[in-house]
């Protein structure tokens, strides 16, 4: 059974930054793509980055392209994102994901394991 765990949430001020990490655990996810989703009170769970099991290809949901960046360190089984130029729209509860695949997944559907989530909220 895989485990994942995401950390490095917390308040922050609009324009600021954070880093959210993801460290899996059970198995290797190195043959998997990853993602990142996340879900504000009130709103269904959306897409936010995608990177494919190398991590050679990301992709992103318009609403975070130029601000966020998603990596992966398959030695550390670990998933980054990096979100800058935060605005208060981005505060939600963010969740990483294990794909099924090993390239770009954009539906939920498509991921088989997932994180508790990690609370994000940006000030105003």
């Amino acid at each position: 059974q895989v485990q994942l765990v995401e950390s490095g949430g917390g308040v922050v001020q609009a324009g600021g930054s954070l880093r959210l990490s993801c460290v899996a655990s059970g198995r290797t996810l190195s043959s998997n793509g990853m993602g990142w989703f996340r879900q504000a009170p009130g709103k269904e769970r959306e897409f936010v980055a995608t990177i494919t099991w190398s991590g050679l290809t990301t992709d992103y949901a318009d609403s975070v392209k130029g601000r966020f960046i998603i990596s992966r360190d398959n030695a550390k089984n670990t998933v980054y994102l990096q979100m800058n130029s935060l605005k208060p729209e981005d505060t939600a509860v963010y969740y990483c994901a294990a794909g099924r695949y090993r390239g770009i997944s954009y539906r939920p559907n498509e991921y088989d394991f997932w994180g508790q989530g990690t609370q994000v909220t940006v000030s105003s």
